[in-house]
């Protein structure tokens, strides 16, 4: 579902990337870990087209991103992957719905079709009682469970997430985990995962570990 060949990008002299080959299969929980500096979310960010690599090429349902120009990439990345982020990245002048709301309509989706996909949504996450409160109405963990509502809301085939539970407590920690696994049986999501968090990465199917710009383990 997910190939990466040879992807190597520097910022300046600092060659981050070495040469990244990946395969990950529809439907995985994979989590990327290594120490700080590695290259896991320089990685990251290019396998989601938010970033270019200086070489190789990432393919996602069978579709060579490079050889989408600006706009047929910006739609793909639409359509196809979602993002679940450390700092959530709620737009604080909008309600949790409204937040949620908005890949749809960048998709042109209606704002019934948005709305109502986006409720259906909050209510799996449990978190529907709180639909027309802003960012700052809300927990920590209800902010994580609205973004991934939003990650979620276009149907992508893959979910990114760049260390999702970093700000949590214990707690709305096992909660997200226990939330991401729920959600690949319910969806048949994949997720790529970038954790610190050991207990995060012992439950994925795979852990990738990487070190110094290379993958030391897959």
């Amino acid at each position: 579902m997910i190939k990466t060949f040879g992807i190597k990008k520097s910022f300046g002299s600092l060659q981050v990337l070495k040469g990244i080959d990946l395969k990950i299969a529809k439907g995985e929980i994979v989590s990327i870990v290594g120490s700080s500096g590695a290259g896991k979310t320089t990685l990251l960010q290019i396998i989601g087209t938010l970033s270019n690599a200086d070489s190789g090429a990432v393919v996602v349902n069978n579709i060579n991103t490079q050889d989408l120009n600006s706009k047929k990439l910006a739609r793909f990345r639409n359509e196809n992957i979602g993002f679940v982020f450390q700092f959530h990245h709620l737009l604080p002048e909008f309600t949790a719905l409204e937040n949620v709301c908005i890949p749809a309509y960048i998709a042109k989706k209606s704002k019934k079709e948005a709305e109502d996909k986006a409720k259906e949504l909050l209510d799996f996450l449990k978190i529907s009682h709180r639909l027309t409160h802003k960012p700052n109405e809300l927990s920590g963990g209800e902010q994580q469970r609205v973004a991934v509502a939003r990650a979620l809301i276009n149907s992508p085939s893959v979910i990114l997430a760049d260390e999702p539970s970093g700000n949590l407590d214990s707690k709305n920690k096992e909660e997200l985990h226990n939330l991401f696994f729920s959600l690949r049986e319910k969806l048949t999501q994949t997720f790529i995962i970038v954790t610190h968090d050991e207990r995060l990465a012992n439950l994925s199917d795979r852990i990738i570990r990487m070190k110094d710009g290379k993958v030391e383990q897959n």
